[in-house]
């Protein structure tokens, strides 16, 4: 079974607080998920069309759990007191075999 990687761009951030607020539930209910985090932060660099927004990659044993953690109850949680604090791309992608 391929392991599961969900990975977060952030467009804008509205609301820092907000966004601080998510960022410690959300890390929590992330970690009682299975998920571990191995990217956070501002690209070093960026090539082609790429920009310079803050990245998230998370991974998880299998995308079945990522999905399971996005929808789980203490995520969704920590999403509502994000609310509009930040203008994001969420993806859960399989990893390369």
């Amino acid at each position: 079974m391929n392991k599961g990687y969900w990975v977060t761009t952030y467009r804008n951030i509205n609301d820092p607080t907000a966004l601080a607020a998510y960022a410690e539930l959300a890390t929590t209910a992330i970690a009682a998920a299975g998920g571990r985090f191995v990217v956070r932060g501002m690209p070093s660099e960026v090539h082609e069309q790429g920009l310079s927004e803050r990245t998230i990659v998370i991974e998880f044993p299998s995308v079945e759990h990522a999905v399971a953690a996005y929808a789980s109850t203490a995520y969704q949680h920590a999403l509502a007191a994000l609310g509009r604090g930040a203008e994001r791309d969420v993806r859960i992608v399989a990893g390369a075999e």
